[in-house]
């Protein structure tokens, strides 16, 4: 089933196509797989009330956000993104100790996938909720953006990483950052994507899995749904691939000298997060460039208090660094989903990064590998308030602004 309208979707019609979507099924008890307050654009906490809505009164249902290792939702957090839907009906998942193994990922396929630059297999992890017979029904939501770790998120990643174990969230994000983001980001086929697409054929077909996608933009806080993609067939994801890569795109002729980003503190109070940042905009700025990160809501690094700390112990120091660092400290071997993000949180000297957190002191920021000025300081002078998305002339300077960078990604066409 896909849903595309230009101008987006009005409420009526969301509500009718998901109505239609559980036509001819008998249920008895539904899982929902939303996303956290961190995909807060995606569209998906009113489809998550629209489902609760319609199946509350004939079945039982549990909502469990597809986490992966952010923080659990807070009871303020739930009632912003998912409005009446009773707090209690909230299933935490547990990343570290809730999840069952179904098999493995050969190494022999992830080699070829990788183009031998990984010759591991990998162990493929979910939530032991999302393999309990007594669900007739697992409703996986979420918004197809491009994604620094696997090319365009969400799809199956919202099972094997938002719902995973760390044996594949460690694995799948070293892939990516072995294999290179800059050749992943914005594309379908990367070797991660594979390793999901294999996991789901072999392990997962026996889940009364119905994933429903979405594809939007954002003005401020009103959301525009372009395309809606319900189903278990792949060629939806694929149509809201294609529809992500026309309205979540941003091309420039040539590459930036200066960069400031907006994190807007309801969605980012990590640097694990905020870092969408230098992710998203890597590609469109020039060698001996600036980006500049407004965070006044940042106050620690991971989202995890394990991740917060190796963060804080290593630091964002570049890919060669980063790797050497791996080969010879257990606590970074063991935690490859870290040592990803590092690799991911650095320019390799390529550009300088700013970053103005809000609750972050200058030792803690610099102690990162990251430049600091205080939020309030560059804030009076490129004010959120007053600038739009898209290139202005500060002081003398040309700047590109970007408001969020979680629902873009920005490339030069060189």
């Amino acid at each position: 089933m896909i849903y595309e309208k230009e101008g987006g979707l009005s409420r009526e019609e969301l509500e009718a196509a998901l109505k239609q979507s559980l036509e001819g099924k008998k249920l008895s008890k539904v899982l929902i797989l939303p996303p956290d307050f961190t995909r807060m654009y995606s569209g998906a906490g009113v489809i998550t009330q629209i489902y609760y809505d319609l199946l509350k009164d004939k079945c039982s249902v549990d909502i469990m956000p597809a986490l992966g290792t952010h923080f659990a939702m807070t009871e303020e957090e739930w009632k912003a993104f998912f409005g009446d839907v009773p707090f209690d009906r909230m299933i935490v998942h547990n990343w570290r100790n809730d999840v069952v193994k179904l098999g493995e990922v050969p190494a022999e396929f992830v080699s070829e996938v990788s183009e031998g630059l990984v010759k591991d297999s990998i162990d493929v992890e979910v939530n032991r909720r999302l393999v309990d017979p007594s669900y007739d029904l697992v409703i996986s939501i979420g918004q197809v953006v491009p994604h620094e770790v696997v090319g365009m998120a969400n799809y199956s990643k919202n099972i094997f990483v938002g719902c995973g174990g760390s044996s594949m969230i460690n694995s799948s994000h070293m892939l990516g950052a072995f294999y290179g983001m800059e050749r992943i980001m914005g594309k379908d086929f990367s070797p991660v994507r594979r390793v999901f697409d294999y996991a789901e054929e072999h392990f997962m077909a026996k889940v009364p899995l119905m994933y429903v996608l979405t594809a939007t933009t954002n003005k401020g806080d009103e959301i525009t749904l372009h395309g809606l993609y319900i189903g278990r067939e792949r060629s939806n994801f694929e149509a809201a691939v294609k529809k992500s890569q026309e309205i979540n795109l941003t091309h420039v002729k040539e590459r930036m000298k200066k960069v400031v980003v907006y994190l807007d503190p309801r969605e980012f109070k990590s640097t694990w997060l905020g870092n969408k940042s230098i992710y998203r905009t890597r590609m469109a700025i020039a060698d001996g460039g600036e980006l500049i990160v407004l965070a006044p809501g940042v106050k620690g690094f991971g989202e995890d208090e394990e991740n917060d700390k190796l963060i804080r112990k290593y630091g964002y120091v570049g890919r060669e660094q980063v790797l050497k660092l791996v080969e010879e400290n257990e606590d970074l071997k063991n935690n490859l989903s870290v040592a990803a993000h590092l690799i991911h949180g650095s320019s390799d000297g390529r550009f300088t990064i700013t970053y103005c957190a809000g609750g972050l002191t200058r030792e803690e920021v610099e102690g990162a590998a990251f430049r600091y000025v205080p939020y309030e300081e560059m804030a009076k002078k490129y004010d959120p308030a007053i600038l739009t998305d898209g290139f202005h002339t500060v002081d003398g300077e040309e700047i590109f602004y970007i408001s969020n960078p979680a629902l873009g990604l920005w490339v030069c066409d060189d």
